[in-house]
């Protein structure tokens, strides 16, 4: 049946009526100490190719839902399906070779925003970015991508001076999604030419030292290649604990290792040789070098040194094998890549096995990322469902993931094709952060931030997702949710086609719900709070049962279950 006038306002006050009940529910996220951070999960292997590996056996649907939501960009029955079919390690394999999904660049050409009346906005980004997260197949492939664009991060509002911020913004997505599973080493070279990175780290242009004038390299994509994107600031043990020399900290690298290294980025600037700026094509292409403005001198930093007398690639070139070598970078990235995909508090021992894998694959190669993907969902630590019940185990979901759930879950398509769901960062009214939004080089949040005076603080754990919650966000989030999954953007559609014929029954309502967001995870105590807020709404028309739907949706995506990923 279709829904009335008359039935809309009083189906409306029914859901509003319940979802008020759900910010109740979401205040509580706020202080999660007890569900939140992560860490030493149960079951310690000492395998060297994927820490301990659960023997082969079907996942249960549970199992597999939880798989998904660590490897995937959200849960879907037919995931779930093909999980349980072939097993984790085929799956990761299947979607590791999957075709990919076409790239965001030419996505924007396609759709014409490559129009010179765009060269100066921001138009089409959001669309293209949240088309990937929610459309494509290859979702291990997007999940991973999105990961690495919180670790090595280009924010678009930081890709000033040249115009076409969303064709260089798309280029630097691009250059990490076809990297992600392939070496490090490669990797790290193409952020260091992109043109994206360049702008966004201020040495696109920059030229060598003069003694006229006093003038230095600039030294900002020195410092962060070594501090963000490698190897950090601490010394390293193999499992990511800092090194001790009498009990104290060592530092990884100086002021002088960065005006040294910084002496390597001299010389680059855009490729403007087949093309010039009225057109994107320049920040596809690998910046080039301008002999003239490179520094031909020795450059020596992390007590290693290139040698004077060769050009800039060959300099760029040897500075990062040089850093490539340094022992720090597989825990320190390592680690980082287990936050993002799995625990915000990974043990030691967790890191020291993928980062053994991260420093020689099954043939002895480093920097193997594929391997060290691989090696991080497969491990024990993240594969053992006794995890579930450890408070010290899981991370907070982003906000971004929590509406990729509902979007994944619900096959969500764009009636225009356009994905118009525009930028999230707004943190009254909104999700409090969109795709490659950050507001600096840092990410949205840092890996080692610690809630203040929390319990998770007391525990010596940290929470990095927590940086960006607050009062404010946690209700804006709720108040979002309830619009997006009530068809408030009319753009996008969602298929709840097959829970119409569940919502006459909370419990198999919710028990759907409780598999597809947040992986058969959900307390009783919160099934019944849902269960009593559900229960009270009439489901005898259509229009009905969706406004059940609806509630039942906002009320789980508000749930500290669903909003802890374990």
């Amino acid at each position: 049946m279709m829904e009335t006038e008359a039935e809309r306002p009083q189906a409306q006050d029914q859901q509003a009526a319940s979802v008020r009940g759900a910010l109740a529910v979401a205040a509580a996220t706020a202080a999660l100490a007890a569900c939140g951070g992560g860490g030493g999960g149960a079951g310690d292997s000492t395998s060297g190719s994927g820490g301990g590996v659960t023997p082969p056996k079907a996942p249960s649907e549970n199992e597999a839902a939880r798989f998904l939501s660590q490897a995937a960009v959200g849960i879907t029955r037919a995931q779930i399906a093909r999980v349980q079919a072939i097993g984790y390690s085929a799956w990761i394999d299947e979607q590791m070779t999957m075709a990919g999904s076409g790239t965001r660049w030419d996505w924007l050409k396609a759709k014409g925003y490559d129009a010179a009346a765009n060269i100066f906005t921001q138009n089409g980004f959001d669309n293209v970015v949240w088309a990937k997260l929610i459309s494509s197949q290859d979702t291990l492939r997007q999940r991973v991508t999105q990961a690495w664009s919180e670790i090595i991060v280009v924010g678009i509002d930081g890709l000033v001076g040249a115009g076409w911020q969303p064709f260089s913004a798309a280029a630097f997505l691009d250059l990490l999604e076809a990297n992600c599973f392939g070496n490090f080493r490669t990797l790290l070279e193409g952020v260091s030419t992109s043109a994206a990175m360049g702008q966004y780290l201020t040495f696109r242009g920059n030229v060598k030292f003069n003694a006229k004038t006093g003038a230095l390299p600039d030294e900002n994509y020195a410092r962060e290649i070594m501090q963000l994107f490698s190897i950090g600031l601490i010394q390293l043990n193999l499992d990511g604990t800092p090194k001790l020399q009498n009990g104290v900290q060592q530092e990884t690298y100086t002021n002088d290792d960065i005006g040294g290294l910084a002496r390597i980025f001299t010389g680059w600037d855009f490729d403007l040789s087949t093309s010039d700026t009225t057109t994107p094509e320049f920040l596809r292409r690998p910046m080039t070098q301008v002999a003239a403005r490179h520094e031909t001198g020795a450059s020596t930093f992390l007590g290693s040194t290139v040698p004077a007398g060769t050009d800039g690639v060959a300099h760029l070139k040897a500075a990062l094998d040089i850093i490539f070598a340094h022992p720090n970078v597989a825990p320190f990235i390592s680690r980082q890549l287990i936050q993002r995909l799995v625990t915000s508090n990974p043990s030691a021992a967790y890191v020291q096995r993928v980062a053994t894998v991260f420093n020689a694959d099954s043939k002895g190669v480093k920097g193997n990322l594929a391997a060290v993907v691989k090696a991080i969902l497969l491990d024990d630590e993240a594969r053992n469902m006794a995890n579930v019940v450890n408070p010290q185990f899981g991370k907070l979901r982003e906000p971004i993931y929590r509406f990729l759930a509902w979007a994944r879950a619900f096959n969500v398509q764009s009636v225009s094709g356009l994905w118009n769901v525009g930028n999230t960062s707004n943190t009254s009214n909104s999700l409090g952060q969109s795709p490659s939004r950050s507001g600096s080089v840092f990410n949205f949040f840092r890996p080692g931030y610690v809630p203040p005076n929390s319990a998770i603080a007391g525990a010596s754990m940290v929470a990095p997702e927590f940086q960006i919650v607050n009062e404010s966000t946690v209700v804006a989030y709720v108040n979002y949710m309830q619009r997006i999954v009530s068809g408030a953007n009319t753009d996008l559609v969602a298929d709840y086609s097959s829970l119409i014929p569940m919502a006459t029954t909370s419990k198999t309502l919710l028990n759907e719900l409780n598999i597809l967001l947040a992986a058969g995870q959900l307390s009783d105590v919160t099934i019944n709070t849902i269960t009593a807020a559900i229960d009270s709404m009439p489901s005898d028309t259509d229009a009905r049962k969706l406004s059940r739907i609806y509630a039942a949706l906002t009320l789980v995506l508000a749930s500290p279950e669903f909003i802890v990923s374990k």
